[in-house]
């Protein structure tokens, strides 16, 4: 099975200059995890709730610009690639999103919940990405 066969297509854009703020208030409102950054059209990052978090764990204000947090050196894939590669590149970058893109364009995302529920046997591979223990923060349980 193929990514374009599950991908969301329905996507939310953010400009490189816009707040932390403003991008969790809109990840908030439509009840996502992530944002595509675009600047004049083309595919500059990705925001997720982990960059706002880190962020703020840094001490960032709200009023800090995307641009100065967002992943910039974004794993995209196309929509020809199987669910079983999507998975493999996840589990191999310890990520849960990957904007999908056709010609310089990004048209849609598949995150690893979507694979967990079109195939049982990437389940169980998944299912240890979310399970997989982040780095160990000193005086932390």
């Amino acid at each position: 099975m193929k990514v374009k066969e599950i991908m969301s297509t329905k996507l939310k854009i953010i400009e490189p200059g816009e707040t932390i703020r403003f991008a969790a208030e809109v990840m908030s409102k439509y009840g996502i995890g992530s944002l595509i950054v675009v600047d004049s059209f083309e595919l500059s990052g990705i925001i997720t709730e982990r960059d706002i978090l880190k962020a703020f764990a840094a001490g960032k204000s709200p009023d800090t610009l995307i641009k100065n947090i967002m992943t910039k050196k974004v794993i995209t894939i196309t929509p020809e690639t199987t669910l079983e590669e999507a998975a493999r590149l996840m589990l191999k970058h310890n990520i849960k999103r990957l904007p999908v893109c056709k010609d310089n364009r990004c048209i849609g995302m598949v995150t690893a919940t979507d694979l967990m529920k079109y195939e049982d046997k990437l389940a169980d591979r998944l299912v240890s990405l979310y399970l997989m223990p982040r780095k160990k923060i000193s005086g932390a349980g």
